[in-house]
């Protein structure tokens, strides 16, 4: 798979895709098994676990920030811990690490460290990569595609090129998405090392694609944000309702970007529908609705 200089237009048509909690139905397992327990051990927070693990999933899965990069995701959290629970050393240096860094991944970390070798950047290295040896551990078979996504990216191939944009890491997507045969709908895979999904989306427009025939597909605030600072669509898939958004893209939204009827009602019409989901729902841990009221944002 070519890395993203040496990529080429192929068709006139682009469509990027969101990896995990998007194609992938794998957001949650990762959070709840790996990103939030290896946070409580690294920072030894076990006193106040079931409290902040509830947070952690608040922030990175059943609220507006749904899909935020690991470490701005982290940053908050720990902001949070720090004011509520108990002091976190060192914590205005990874925040304004967070802010002020181009490139939010391990490999950028490495480089902070080498600078400041402060307490707090470590133990978010630390943290990161043990959030990896953890899901590398886990079961192949509990990091499946959502009904409908092969058979929708196989469509949609005919039509356009087809880019992975996911911040998550590279290995572990293209692990996941090789197991099920998935890549050999996709053109290229653009992961954390890269840049974030607003940058990728962004050089990949100076292939020569019109923005009017350039859609990107998520199912975070993120996503849509990325495809807006570009100026190109968005199309949403919904938490909880994945299999009916697959299906929806595979028997229309396609062709709608082909004809060149992907229009401002529909798009509004898809905004307001995630909006709203995003905000129907409170969460307990495990994931079980206790309340939906919905929310206008």
């Amino acid at each position: 798979m070519p890395s993203l200089d040496e990529y080429q237009r192929t068709k006139d048509y682009l469509i990027c895709v969101d990896s995990d909690g998007c194609a992938m139905d794998t957001m949650d397992i990762k959070h709840i098994r790996c990103f939030g327990p290896c946070l409580i051990e690294e920072w030894e927070l076990f006193r106040w676990e079931h409290t902040i693990l509830e947070r952690w999933n608040e922030i990175n899965l059943y609220t507006m920030t749904r899909g935020i990069n690991r470490y701005a995701g982290l940053a908050k959290m720990l902001r949070e811990v720090d004011h509520t629970f108990t002091r976190i050393e060192g914590i205005h240096v990874l925040s304004d690490w967070v802010e002020k860094s181009d490139e939010l991944s391990n490999g950028s970390l490495v480089r902070a460290i080498s600078g400041n070798p402060n307490i707090c950047l470590k133990k978010a290295l630390s943290w990161s990569e043990k959030v990896n040896q953890a899901i590398d551990l886990l079961p192949p078979l509990d990091k499946r595609p959502f009904e409908g996504v092969g058979e929708a990216l196989e469509y949609a191939h005919q039509i356009a090129d087809i880019v992975i944009v996911s911040s998550a890491n590279f290995k572990a997507v293209e692990k996941e998405w090789k197991l099920y045969g998935l890549l050999e709908h996709v053109d290229i895979l653009l992961a954390q090392d890269v840049g974030s999904k607003a940058f990728c989306i962004g050089e990949l427009l100076k292939k020569g694609y019109d923005k009017e025939n350039v859609l990107m597909v998520g199912d975070a605030p993120g996503d849509a944000a990325a495809a807006e600072k570009n100026g190109v669509h968005f199309y949403p898939i919904l938490v909880r309702h994945e299999k009916e958004s697959w299906r929806e893209f595979r028997e229309s939204t396609a062709d709608r970007l082909q004809k060149g009827e992907y229009s401002d009602s529909y798009q509004e019409e898809k905004q307001k529908q995630f909006r709203e989901n995003l905000g129907c729902f409170k969460w307990y841990l495990d994931g079980t609705p206790i309340v939906a009221i919905v929310s206008k944002i």
